[in-house]
């Protein structure tokens, strides 16, 4: 029945909001058209809660940041209202598109505190999150990230919680496997010079595979390179056993497809960053081992597997979004929570101010399609403690490899 509904309601609700993937707002409706973000009324008589959707719609995450508002619309496709104070309100999804960068996160921010959001979903990439961490915590307005990894995105800001495990176990877990699965003893790492999502992960990499004994090889590339021959071949001359490269969805498909080019056979381990239908096609066709450690695999959760593909094929620019496909995205799973983590907040609250929301959010527990999901007592992180490794087939398709834990 939530996938009829989901269905009936797809092109009412995100034609607006699939078209704020190209830097509008709204979802069906345009922000600021007659909303009392004080009464949370509306023109039309009805209650209006706003949350926030703070995603890069353009710029090198755009696609990862797209895939992740899917889940979003689509779970406020299924679920559009919410019961607050024994009154029905309209869940309103309005969109500020981050552009991936973190000089024009805090303007975006600032859009959907303008907005009278209660709340704020993501973003994908942690630099941007962080950028806008002051933002949304200076506005008393709690944001749950979604997958932003960086330790920095929740530190030192109570407003800031999120869903999605850290990079210091995403690196460690990483390492363990790289040295499990392919009896690597020295590990090539490559990202982007200044990136922080980069470099913190390669540090926490580098930390737990030396610290098993094996030999770290680091590497920087400046922003917009696009080149990465002489890196490659580097690897390659200093008889690397793994490739460790967590960068952007478009730096990843540049090194796949780069790497296919040279005969490089040597294994690339990736964060989750690389977990997603673009990367997935630069290793199409080639012979480019490409392992990734992600949130989520698709045949994890039946209902929702056929619920969302039914979705991403009817929905209008849903395909589009995600990348011309219905394979599911593990961040498409973690948008989807995330969603239903923030109504069970404002349910707790029972309640549409943000001080509320926020002071409830701490205790909210929540079984979601990616697991369950509770925060820790200090800086609102998610406690998690299993990462899915999975593997690409070369045919468009990926593979579970192993789930695998700190102690794996």
């Amino acid at each position: 029945m939530k996938r009829i509904l989901a269905s009936a309601l797809s092109a009412a609700l995100l034609m607006g909001a699939l078209a704020g993937c190209g830097g509008n707002t709204g979802s069906g409706s345009v922000s600021g058209s007659g909303s009392d973000a004080s009464t949370g009324g509306s023109s039309s008589g009805e209650n209006v809660i706003k949350i926030g959707v703070f995603e890069p719609a353009t710029g090198d995450s755009a696609s990862g940041g797209k895939k992740e508002m899917l889940g979003m619309q689509y779970a406020n496709a299924e679920t559009p209202t919410v019961t607050v104070g024994g009154e029905e309100y309209q869940v309103q999804l309005v969109y500020a598109d981050n552009g991936s960068s973190t000089d024009k996160a805090p303007t975006a921010a600032s859009q959907l505190v303008s907005e009278g959001v209660v709340m704020v979903l993501g973003s994908y990439g942690s630099g941007v999150s962080i950028a806008a961490g002051p933002t949304f915590g200076n506005a008393g307005i709690p944001a749950i990230g979604v997958t932003c990894t960086n330790p920095n995105v929740t530190a030192g800001n109570d407003y800031y919680f999120r869903i999605c495990f850290l990079d210091p176990f995403q690196g460690t877990v990483l390492a363990n496997f790289s040295m499990d699965k392919f009896e690597a003893t020295t590990a090539y790492c490559l990202g982007e010079a200044g990136n922080e999502y980069d470099q913190g992960l390669i540090a926490f990499f580098k930390t737990a595979f030396e610290a098993a004994g094996g030999t770290v090889i680091t590497d920087s590339f400046p922003t917009n390179n696009s080149d990465f021959n002489s890196y490659l071949n580097k690897a390659k001359d200093q008889g690397a056993d793994v490739i460790f490269t967590p960068v952007s969805i478009a730096y990843a498909t540049q090194i796949i497809t780069q790497a296919a080019s040279l005969g490089i056979d040597i294994p690339f381990v990736g964060s989750d960053t690389l977990d997603d239908n673009m990367v997935l096609e630069a290793a199409k066709g080639t012979d480019i081992q490409l392992y990734v450690s992600t949130f989520y695999q698709e045949g994890g959760n039946a209902e929702f597997d056929a619920g969302v593909k039914e979705y991403i094929n009817t929905a209008s620019g849903a395909l589009e979004a995600n990348g011309g496909n219905d394979t599911i995205s593990a961040v498409t799973a973690m948008g989807y929570d995330a969603y239903y983590v923030a109504l069970e907040a404002i349910k707790a609250a029972d309640s549409v101010d943000p001080a509320a929301i926020k002071a409830a959010l701490w205790d909210v527990t929540y079984d979601g399609v990616s697991g369950h999901i509770e925060f820790d007592d200090v800086n609102g992180d998610a406690v998690r403690d299993t990462a899915y490794i999975k593997h690409s087939t070369n045919d468009g398709g990926w593979e579970l490899e192993t789930q695998q834990t700190v102690a794996q």
